[in-house]
């Protein structure tokens, strides 16, 4: 009651709000809408922002992991050539399966051949309005570079609304890799608080006088840094039993589900990029573990690096010359499989 006006306060009236569908910076409804071309003045736009997608390259540790896996594969039963580097390689079998487009220039010799096929990074290089032509686009303020009509040569991978780009096959599971990442970076910024309001320490017992109040307080404002998580005890002799009362607001760690947002999330990802979980270090949850690591390596090597190695072995055709050559891969029963996906049989003196 205020005693200068002996009237009750004014109670405020009640409000209500809802709270609308959650938005993220680069994970919104609108961006299926990338998904259509349009064209600037000399060159096409990609469907998807291309530094965003180089940005979610690192959104999860699954993700990333069968992105290097695929790469380390492919990178090992490279043959290098004259004409192409393994370091010139590596970077475009890694812009390939990351951002659904991998290009090499063709650079010609004093003859007007073939020196070397060089790197240029799908992050910039844009196809060009014109036939056979492609752009270099650093930052949209200095004047583009135009390469040589015909000299790029551009693998993507095929998508069914697009045939100027392509889209990466992982895109399905972008949603759940942002959201790996937002479940991670919640959890840190809860701990790296340090001051969160735990729970409501309700004290009404009139035994407790005001110094013993305050050393309460001090007691609760220093627990926290170095030294948090402490006990303390509260002595009220012919106290009541609720004079003192503790009431949790929220326990983030129970209702946040953080452990099945994180393996719901890297199992969408594998299924995405169909990884088998032994090759990227992921521990079996049950007592039978996932098998032999040298059966689940062959299939993963029948079934996924090998068609990725017949859609970069075209750009020999391309180039006019054999740029890119792989080695078999030795299966562990001693058979051979070869980059065209045909099997040598154990002891047969065949090698390809």
């Amino acid at each position: 009651m205020d005693e200068a006006s002996n009237t009750l306060p004014a109670v405020p009236a009640t409000a209500t709000f809802a709270f609308g569908d959650p938005e993220s910076v680069i994970d919104r409804r609108e961006l299926p809408q990338y998904f259509e071309v349009w064209r600037s003045t000399n060159w096409y736009h990609p469907p998807l922002p291309m530094v965003r997608l180089a940005q979610v390259f690192r959104m999860s540790p699954h993700h990333s992991s069968a992105i290097a896996l695929k790469v380390n594969q492919l990178v090992s039963h490279q043959v290098p050539t004259r004409w192409l580097s393994k370091n010139d390689f590596e970077r475009f079998a890694l812009d390939f399966l990351q951002m659904g487009n991998g290009y090499l220039e063709r650079v010609p010799n004093m003859a007007g051949g073939l020196q070397r096929a060089a790197f240029t990074p799908a992050r910039h290089t844009r196809r060009g309005v014109d036939p056979d032509v492609f752009w270099f686009v650093e930052n949209g303020i200095e004047p583009d570079h135009k390469f040589e009509p015909g000299s790029v040569y551009q693998l993507q991978q095929p998508d069914i609304a697009q045939e100027i780009y392509g889209v990466p096959e992982w895109i399905a599971a972008l949603q759940s890799g942002l959201l790996n990442e937002s479940a991670t970076m919640f959890r840190r910024r809860y701990y790296l608080n340090g001051a969160h309001a735990g729970f409501v320490f309700h004290l009404t017992d009139t035994l407790i006088n005001q110094e013993t109040v305050d050393q309460l307080v001090e007691k609760f404002k220093s627990a926290k840094g170095v030294g948090n998580f402490k006990n303390l005890f509260l002595y009220t002799p012919g106290g009541k039993k609720d004079g003192v009362q503790i009431h949790p607001i929220a326990d983030v760690a129970a209702k946040d589900e953080f452990l099945n947002v994180k393996n719901i999330s890297r199992d969408d990802l594998l299924a995405a990029h169909r990884v088998p979980p032994q090759l990227i270090g992921i521990i079996p949850q049950n007592s039978a573990g996932f098998g032999k690591v040298t059966e689940a390596l062959d299939a993963f090597m029948r079934l996924e690096i090998v068609p990725i190695m017949g859609r970069m072995l075209q750009m020999n055709q391309w180039f006019g010359v054999e740029v890119l050559r792989f080695e078999p891969y030795t299966m562990s029963d001693g058979s051979l499989l070869n980059p065209d996906g045909t099997i040598t049989p154990s002891g047969s003196l065949r090698r390809v």
